[in-house]
């Protein structure tokens, strides 16, 4: 990953985008970092069309062209805060690169922070949610098209074991 990243601080005008198959902590580290920037948080989910929800729900994974629209829609959000230049955090799969590829044309100095760890882990997190339409059937899925955050892509890679705090930490560099 590239490393030329400035830490985020209050009020700052970084956009990130927290990243990882379903259950990795995005909603939870996203929100945190928001927080501790002091900039909106945007949960990527709440953009996907009723179709898309309900595929999901019945335990059948998204293509690319049923991700499509929702990946334009969250690039756009993306575009006005650069536009705006204001900061903000969004949380989004991201799976593959050039859905990461359509959101970095939105704001070119988008960063990206990739939640990663071990699949039982995830599995154990996504079994205890009981309030999301993502069923534990699909993290196969999300991990079988998953590729990983590369190293000429701006960001950087964070082990899920560690604590939520831990990882703001680590993203903010204080």
């Amino acid at each position: 990953m590239a490393s030329d990243s400035l830490p985020p601080r209050k009020g700052s005008t970084t956009r990130w985008v927290i990243m990882g198959v379903s259950g990795c902590g995005k909603s939870t580290i996203g929100n945190a970092l928001a927080h501790t920037c002091g900039v909106p948080f945007l949960e990527g989910d709440a953009f996907h069309p009723e179709a898309n929800v309900a595929k999901m729900s019945a335990g059948v994974p998204l293509d690319d062209a049923d991700r499509a629209g929702w990946l334009q829609a969250l690039a756009a959000e993306i575009r006005r805060a650069r536009q705006q230049g204001k900061g903000l955090v969004l949380s989004c799969s991201a799976l593959k690169r050039r859905y990461r590829d359509l959101l970095r044309e939105a704001d070119p100095a988008l960063q990206f922070v990739h939640l990663s760890g071990p699949r039982e882990l995830i599995a154990a997190r996504m079994q205890q949610r009981a309030d999301h339409y993502m069923p534990p059937s699909l993290l196969e899925s999300q991990l079988g098209i998953l590729e990983p955050l590369q190293d000429d892509e701006a960001g950087m890679v964070l082990d899920i074991t560690l604590a939520p705090s831990t990882l703001v930490e680590r993203i903010t560099g204080t």
